[in-house]
């Protein structure tokens, strides 16, 4: 019992203080666990590192889990991978009620202005990043490229595109003798940038995002069975980043059930920006959201069935997986397989910035203010991708300045 308060206390905080992604959140959890508390050892938390990539599932959450399991067994699993999420969660219902109270107000348009340029740059940081990592050599590169052209040609099969891609690249890489790096070895994250996440005023500034756009009609296959199954079935197949997870957002819930329109997306990535804890934590805001019009209760259905279906399978495969870890990690096969999954995690992510991109680069035959407001977001772009790549400022700053931009007017009265 003792070991289980331990980690409720350990990874509530974690969850409360957890702003900047998951290579944050992995950063602070080894030096938590390994350096302070002394729970694993460095070898052993690096193991564990390796096994989240080779299931599916949020990252972060899943290092979490498994540490949660190495102390307290399938309890110790429940409690630390709960008490991570909670705060987000919490956090995340909060804002997607007043978004979806104010945000008919007509004043939100220049903040989102503002902000929705520099959350692509956030994701092109992370592409660019992780690319680095990941595309080690011509053939991986080449699996990334195919599956990023896939949504392009044929929106609304991001999930497909996903799994075929990974499957044929890994047999393209046995067949032609991949020799271009080792076995995928989860890198030691960088350590936690400065920002708001060390003194949650990433939390503050979440406020103004209360004032967002219009709520799109909603598709009437939007049930709470619709919604719980569309994110268990993303949770189960979710390789990689969580950014990933915007790819499929994007091509199934908007163009494939039209569930969301692509600027409600933009501002569901914004909010998780903002918010603590994994990423995946958008699921909670957009399934609140989709419930629009049924009433709170519904909301509030509508949140959690989308939260216990994108983090479900989490729990299942940590639980399968975590006694098996040592072979896993020592199959040439799974090391094939899991060099072709980030490649091609990778691809839709770029997929996602290039479709998002649209409206800032196809502005030729618009009116001067059009083009004026184009200028700056693309200026916006450049920007918040030179602060996070060269001087890796956290993205809740980020999208803070983005924010200022917007409420200043100047992004919208080029």
């Amino acid at each position: 019992m003792h070991r289980l308060h331990e980690l409720a206390r350990l990874f509530l905080k974690l969850g409360t203080i957890g702003f900047g992604g998951p290579a944050v959140h992995i950063a602070i959890m080894e030096e938590e666990v390994v350096k302070r508390r002394k729970w694993l050892s460095h070898q052993q938390f690096l193991d564990l590192m390796g096994a989240t990539n080779l299931i599916p599932g949020p990252n972060s959450t899943e290092m979490a889990i498994h540490i949660g399991y190495q102390r307290a067994g399938l309890k110790g699993l429940v409690v630390a991978g709960f008490c991570f999420l909670v705060p987000a969660i919490l956090i995340t219902t909060v804002l997607a009620a007043a978004y979806v109270s104010f945000g008919h107000l007509p004043q939100a348009a220049p903040l989102l202005a503002g902000i929705r340029p520099v959350v692509l740059a956030i994701i092109l940081a992370a592409v660019w990043r992780l690319g680095r990592k990941a595309l080690r050599g011509t053939r991986l590169g080449l699996i990334a490229l195919a599956v990023a052209a896939a949504p392009l040609i044929w929106p609304g099969n991001e999930v497909l595109a996903l799994l075929v891609g990974s499957l044929l690249g890994s047999l393209m890489l046995a067949m032609t003798g991949w020799q271009d790096g080792p076995p995928s070895q989860a890198p030691r994250p960088d350590p936690p940038p400065a920002g708001p996440q060390a003194s949650g005023l990433g939390l503050l500034s979440a406020a103004p995002l209360a004032g967002a756009t219009a709520t799109a009609t909603l598709s009437a296959s939007a049930t709470l069975l619709a919604v719980f199954l569309f994110f268990l079935k993303v949770g189960a197949v979710l390789y990689g980043t969580g950014y990933v997870l915007v790819a499929y957002l994007e091509g199934e819930l908007v163009h494939q059930l039209g569930w969301l329109t692509s600027d409600q997306l933009i501002d569901a990535i914004a909010i998780g920006q903002f918010t603590p804890g994994p990423i995946l934590s958008t699921a909670t805001f957009i399934g609140y959201l989709l419930m629009e019009g049924q009433g709170f209760g519904m909301q509030l259905a509508g949140a959690a069935v989308a939260t216990v279906g994108i983090f479900l399978p989490s729990f299942l495969l940590v639980a399968v997986t975590g006694p098996i870890i040592p072979r896993l990690r020592s199959w040439k096969a799974t090391a094939l397989f899991l060099d072709s999954v980030n490649a091609a995690s990778l691809g839709l992510m770029a997929a996602v910035v290039i479709k998002f991109s649209y409206p800032l680069l196809l502005v030729l035959d618009a009116d001067q203010a059009a083009v004026g407001v184009a200028w700056v977001s693309l200026a916006l772009l450049v920007a918040a991708s030179i602060a996070s790549l060269k001087y890796k400022v956290s993205p809740a700053w980020i999208v803070l300045a983005g924010a200022l931009v917007g409420i200043t007017g100047l992004a919208t009265s080029a």
